[in-house]
């Protein structure tokens, strides 16, 4: 998987809040698979936020997408791709 660490939008969730539907760079991904579901602690000498990841698999493209939780100075919309293989 390449990194991308960029932000993207998720237009819709499951009922238990696994993204569903992805926009980046102008595409939309849909999910067809949950590869695997994660949560991380963040890099705390940084400054980083806890967040609850996601690998999942959109047709022939896996994508691990992360969703920051809420802090003040976290990113603007909470969600960024992580990394992508297509």
């Amino acid at each position: 998987m390449r990194a991308i660490q960029q932000p993207c939008e998720v237009t819709h969730l499951t009922p238990d809040g696994t993204p569903k539907v992805i926009r980046w760079a102008g595409r939309t991904y849909h999910l067809t698979q949950v590869l695997d579901q994660y949560r991380a602690g963040g890099r705390w000498w940084l400054g980083e936020p806890s967040r609850d990841c996601w690998v999942i698999q959109c047709g022939p493209v896996t994508m691990e997408v992360h969703r920051l939780d809420e802090k003040e100075g976290a990113h603007p919309h909470g969600w960024f791709l992580a990394r992508m293989q297509d």
